[in-house]
């Protein structure tokens, strides 16, 4: 690898506050605020996250189709396109991700995703538009499309030239971590050019295999307990993501060496000459494919009085395949310094079980509407330690923290990690006292 001129950060001064490196915000799977926004005329509706008829405008506005033409998944709305809002040089997007008066009243701290590292940042000296940005993009979308990684590279070309020509640190989450990896193995010469440092945080580098598994088979819950009533129904959210190639670009890796292979375990009966016989079956990453294709064989969803048709998307499996390899590709280049966090200490989904010995499946199609039972391994409660720490990459440091998946984004630990090795330390001054948020309607009257 070389030489790497960070591996003395940690015991370095602060930085000036006008002379440090920009730091850059990049956020994971629905950890941008989406926006439908009409082609034509019309007001520009928020409908990711939103609390408040939070199924109907998803329903409404954002469930998609994939287009093996342009790669791209397109919403089911002609009439309107998905955008990501840039306000406030980006952060806006990843900050809180309901702006709205109640989520702020009551402080919901599901939805404040960024907010309190961008705080944190802001309180170190760091300046919004100078020495401080944010990536949000369509999580929507592979990993690897051209948008993502065009976006990604003028984010970084615009904090290096704010900052009088100085390299970009890069703090991201989750599954944008798998992002920066494609951006590393596609974009190698403007990685190079643009990054000083790398901060992943809870990546699933190996994927994620509990949850997306199941994720694809049942849904997904944005939020648990009672505070998930005010938010996008699990089979409402299920029926995006059987079309999002992100979803599946972090199904678990096959051809890494897992210490115990992830599996899918199904309670099956099976009729034959008159006689039931029960047994677990159990289809490990490969042969999971095969449960997929028959599990949602008959998923469809209505849509303006149409049933539209949504089985496993063997097409986006193969692109998903394809990015896969783009990341196993990935090198990092030399002067470039990593360093990966990661959750530990909760129960992180790893095998899933439908069915049981007593209430076996007949079919497939009913796992579709059976609740798992998780085996569980140590992790964020999202991504397991072994796939978070499975970077591949020569890190400078590696470090497990107490906190759960998006735990990580408000976890004092983590910012004296990021602090130490970004060279900071926080200002007294009342003028770093909060990044004023601002609500959606603040900054742009025509968003709901």
């Amino acid at each position: 690898m070389g030489f790497c001129p960070c591996f003395g950060d940690e015991i370095s001064e602060q930085a000036p506050l006008a002379d440090r490196d920009p730091v850059l915000l990049v956020s994971g799977m629905g950890g941008s605020i989406l926006h439908s926004k009409p082609k034509k005329f019309g007001l520009t509706t928020r409908v990711w996250v939103r609390i408040f008829l939070a199924d109907l405008e998803f329903r409404k506005k954002i469930w998609s189709l994939y287009n093996p033409k342009t790669g791209y998944t397109e919403t089911l709305d002609k009439k309107s396109d998905i955008v990501v809002p840039d306000d406030d040089h980006g952060l806006y997007a990843i900050d809180i991700l309901d702006p709205s008066w109640f989520v702020k009243c009551v402080h919901l701290t599901e939805v404040y995703h960024f907010h309190d590292m961008i705080d944190m940042l802001v309180g170190c000296g760091y300046v919004k538009g100078t020495t401080l940005f944010g990536y949000g993009y369509d999580f929507r979308q592979s990993n690897r499309m051209d948008k993502l990684m065009d976006g990604l590279k003028l984010k970084l070309e615009t904090a290096y030239k704010a900052s009088g020509g100085r390299k970009v640190n890069i703090i991201s989450h989750s599954m944008g971590g798998v992002m920066i990896l494609c951006f590393m193995s596609l974009c190698r010469d403007a990685f190079s050019k643009y990054v000083n440092k790398w901060i992943a945080l809870a990546c699933p580098f190996q994927g994620a295999p509990g949850c997306i598994n199941d994720s694809l088979l049942t849904g997904l819950e944005f939020v648990e307990g009672l505070e998930s009533y005010f938010f996008v129904s699990r089979w409402t959210f299920h029926q995006l993501l059987v079309e999002c190639p992100s979803i599946y670009e972090m199904l678990a890796n096959p051809d890494y060496k897992w210490k115990k292979n992830p599996e899918i375990k199904v309670w099956r009966k099976h009729k034959k000459d008159g006689n039931e016989n029960i047994s677990l079956e159990s289809y490990g990453p490969t042969q999971s494919i095969s449960v997929f294709e028959e599990a949602l064989r008959h998923n469809e969803l209505k849509y303006n009085g149409k049933s539209i048709p949504l089985p496993f998307n063997t097409t986006i499996f193969k692109w998903a395949t394809g990015t896969r390899q783009v990341i196993s590709n990935a090198k990092l280049p030399n002067g470039v310094c990593f360093y990966n966090i990661y959750g530990t200490s909760f129960e992180t989904p790893f095998d899933v079980c439908y069915g049981s010995e007593k209430s076996p499946v007949e079919d497939l199609s009913e796992i579709c509407e059976t609740l798992p039972q998780y085996s569980y391994v140590d992790g964020d409660g999202s991504v397991p330690v072994e796939s978070a720490k499975a970077d591949g990459l020569e890190a400078v440091e590696r470090v497990g923290v107490c906190a759960d998946h998006r735990g990580l984004l408000r976890d004092q630990t983590v910012f004296k990690l990021i602090q130490k090795w970004l060279g900071v330390e926080p200002v007294v001054s009342k003028q770093f006292e909060t990044s004023k948020v601002a609500d959606a309607n603040t900054i742009n009257p025509m968003v709901l």
